[in-house]
């Protein structure tokens, strides 16, 4: 039940702020201006990530405040959200901002996780005695760092489409939650059904057609939170086998990263410039809609969260 009303929470607050926030939006100017690159051909408000980031925060405060995960994610967010809004704020006025000023950024916001407790800690091999191998701090910190900017900016890369990133962001959050309640991690167990709620109230407003778009602020968020909840409900001490999982659960924005990287790598283009060659672009140019697109890789995503979980519930029996 608690579980529940956490999600009942953060989907009504999300749910019944974004009109207000779409109105702050148009009133504002805060919209995206369509483009060459881009897919919707009217200006669209552009500040949903208000709603994603303030329904999250608000609702993990309620439930989750005594964990000290939860003000690692908290500060961590803000800092994440704050760069995203800017971003935004450039994009409405049809520039860009520079991006390794955004990657230190993310990288900063990155670092404020192990603080917090919120970092990998090491790994158990198979077939060893004392199979626990406990990473150095510093190697620990690095490779926490690596994985919540990758996943941060792998999920922005998926807000391409009415929809997509909000509900990608939904399945990966209900395996994670799956995930860190079979490991006993409650509170991280905690921040995922909030996420879930966070991501359903925003996808009423957002999927197709989309009457406001989460921007760089919210998608970055959402791929923020996602990163670190994995980190601390499945990767902290993760087996070989086990760090699959989450890996799994994030499968389609990876998936799509990497597909992405290196078709930028091999047309020698750098892999920071936004363009038409994501697979969500591929999907629609071969005669899918954009809820057939968006659908297909919703399809996909649940079939790489059910094998994570498979591997899980598996790992769990052997051991």
């Amino acid at each position: 039940m608690y579980y529940i009303v956490a999600l009942l929470v953060s989907f009504v607050l999300v749910y019944f702020s974004v009109p207000y926030i779409q109105k702050l939006a148009l009133k504002t100017g805060f919209v995206d201006i369509p483009n060459q690159r881009k897919i919707h051909k009217a200006p669209i408000p552009l500040l949903g990530g208000l709603a994603i980031y303030g329904g999250f925060i608000v609702t993990a405060a309620i439930f989750t405040h005594r964990a000290p995960e939860f003000w690692g994610i908290t500060l961590g967010g803000l800092i994440i959200f704050l760069l995203g809004i800017v971003d935004d704020f450039y994009k409405t006025r049809k520039q860009e901002l520079s991006a390794w000023p955004k990657f230190l950024v993310q990288i900063v916001a990155a670092s404020v996780l192990p603080i917090f407790g919120v970092s990998i800690q090491g790994i158990n091999i198979p077939f060893m005695h004392d199979g626990f191998v406990m990473f150095p701090v510093w190697l620990g910190v690095f490779a926490t760092v690596i994985w919540v900017v990758a996943i941060t900016n792998m999920m922005n890369f998926l807000d391409g489409v009415d929809g997509l990133a909000a509900g990608l962001a939904a399945i990966s959050a209900t395996t994670l939650f799956f995930i860190a309640l079979l490991k006993g991690h409650s509170a991280m167990a905690l921040l995922s059904i909030i996420l879930i709620g966070t991501s359903l109230g925003f996808l009423r407003h957002n999927f197709h057609p989309a009457r406001i778009f989460m921007g760089d602020a919210g998608a970055t968020f959402l791929g923020y939170v996602l990163a670190a909840i994995a980190v601390g409900g499945a990767f902290k001490s993760a087996t070989l086998v086990s760090m699959l999982i989450p890996v799994l659960a994030l499968g389609v924005p990876i998936m799509d990263a990497f597909y992405v990287i290196f078709r930028r790598f091999r047309e020698n283009r750098p892999i920071y410039i936004a363009d038409k060659g994501h697979t969500f672009h591929y999907l629609m140019k071969s005669g899918l809609s954009q809820k057939q697109t968006v659908t297909f890789l919703y399809l996909l995503g649940i079939c790489f969260s059910l094998v994570s979980i498979v591997i899980l519930l598996v790992g769990n029996k052997s051991s």
